[in-house]
């Protein structure tokens, strides 16, 4: 069977079950469950705390695992990132009091505070930046206040908390992050199970990005509304019954679709439908 390592809690845990789900694969019904077998589909899920799962997929005992890139790259695993997921997505700043520092340029001799050590010493490190490096787990925000030290680096999304803590973001980000299926760096690419796994991931993120767009339209104006709607490779035209019309289907981007149907109605498009799309294979 296939060893999977998910999520067991956490930002990452509920949208990773979801797509798994999405996706055919059997979950679990309740939190305290730490293995499910789907004999079905010939998968084992192990749930695993997000940071520890670098560490088991590196190790060989389990073949794939689903995690943050910054816990990945954080760990310093010999794993590789084979697919993002575009959920939990996160941006990794620098953050100080006012006046401080205005980036990295001006850390050397300060402290700074994370729960991402490995990250930020890496960073500092291809800088050429000497500065310390404390790690703490949890809220850092505090570490300033307390004396401990004088800059941040931590998970930033809207930044209020840091504001209410009197902090600024400093600097470029230091990393982008989100959720990714990874691998160990030694695991053959050619495993027929894992193949199939990521072939269903990328099912479900096609699926939530495009929908399936159908109208009628003169043929005279075909090749204009084709433009609009190319498809994946190239949209299906049939012909109907009243002559000099036809129907085309296509895939479109589903953050594009209002404005796509609005365009083929100024085209003389009619009876223009969109539906969703539950899965697929590309």
């Amino acid at each position: 069977m296939l060893r999977i390592a998910v999520p067991n809690k956490g930002s990452l845990s509920g949208p990773a079950s979801a797509m798994l789900h999405e996706a055919g694969y059997r979950q679990r019904k309740e939190s305290k469950e730490l293995v499910v077998v789907d004999p079905e589909n010939g998968v084992e899920f192990f749930y695993l705390r997000p940071k520890d799962i670098a560490i088991y997929v590196s190790s060989g005992k389990l073949d794939i695992g689903i995690t943050g890139r910054d816990l990945l790259l954080d760990s310093g695993a010999s794993a590789e990132e084979i697919l993002p997921l575009n959920f939990g997505r996160s941006t990794f700043r620098y953050a100080t009091k006012p006046g401080t520092a205005n980036g990295p340029e001006d850390f050397h001799g300060m402290t700074i505070a994370t729960s991402y050590e490995g990250i930020v010493a890496k960073h500092l490190a291809e800088k050429g930046i000497d500065a310390s490096v404390v790690h703490l787990d949890g809220a850092v925000e505090t570490a300033i206040q307390l004396g401990v030290a004088q800059i941040i680096a931590d998970v930033v999304e809207t930044g209020t908390s840091l504001r209410n803590a009197g902090l600024e973001v400093i600097g470029e980000p230091i990393l982008t992050s989100e959720a990714v299926v990874i691998r160990g760096n030694g695991t053959s690419a050619d495993n027929p199970q894992a193949q199939q796994f990521l072939r269903r991931l990328q099912g479900v993120l096609v699926a939530r990005s495009y929908v399936m767009m159908d109208y009628d339209c003169r043929a005279e104006h075909l090749e204009r509304a084709v433009a609009l709607t190319p498809g994946l490779e190239s949209p299906t035209v049939s012909p109907l019954h009243n002559e000099g019309w036809v129907a085309v289907r296509a895939m479109v981007p589903a953050k594009e679709a209002q404005r796509i149907m609005d365009d083929l109605y100024e085209l003389g498009a009619r009876a223009i439908l969109t539906t969703s799309i539950h899965a697929c294979r590309l």
